[in-house]
């Protein structure tokens, strides 16, 4: 699997939301058999007037649509953030199996928290990959924040 290119994606996806006046957070999700994009979308909230609407949530649904399956295993999924807790949750319980994300969330991120809890209830637990691409996808998200102040 071509972690890099996954990345790149899902920063496009974040260039977007960047764009259309949305936190820039983007996420792609990959089927592990033939490593072709199940699914890609960036943060709606400011559209949908919803503060559910983070990038992985919209995959995920796109996703357990298009496959008609409450469950997506043999999947990775990529995000240019951390997934926070919310997002971790639904990512545990579709059975993503990998999560790559780009820059780490100190304020919200979810994945340190949940995977104690996981452990704790006997979750299904994802392997997870920080790190990827981090300046990249930290640049974007704090120059969306230095211009809106």
């Amino acid at each position: 699997m071509n972690i890099k290119y996954f990345m790149k994606k899902a920063l496009e996806q974040a260039n977007k939301a960047l764009l259309a006046d949305e936190i820039p957070i983007g996420a792609v999700l990959v089927d592990n058999n033939n490593n072709k994009i199940i699914s890609e979308s960036y943060n709606l909230i400011n559209a949908n007037h919803n503060a559910t609407q983070h990038a992985e949530m919209i995959v995920i649904h796109k996703a357990c649509q298009k496959r008609q399956s409450k469950f997506l295993s043999n999947t990775s999924l990529f995000v240019t953030l951390e997934p926070c807790a919310m997002c971790a949750a639904a990512i545990s319980e579709v059975h993503i199996d990998k999560i790559y994300f780009g820059a780490y969330d100190e304020k919200k991120g979810g994945l340190e928290s949940m995977m104690k809890i996981y452990n704790q209830h006997h979750f299904f637990v994802p392997e997870v990959y920080g790190g990827m691409n981090e300046l990249e996808c930290s640049l974007l998200l704090k120059n969306f924040f230095l211009d809106q102040r």
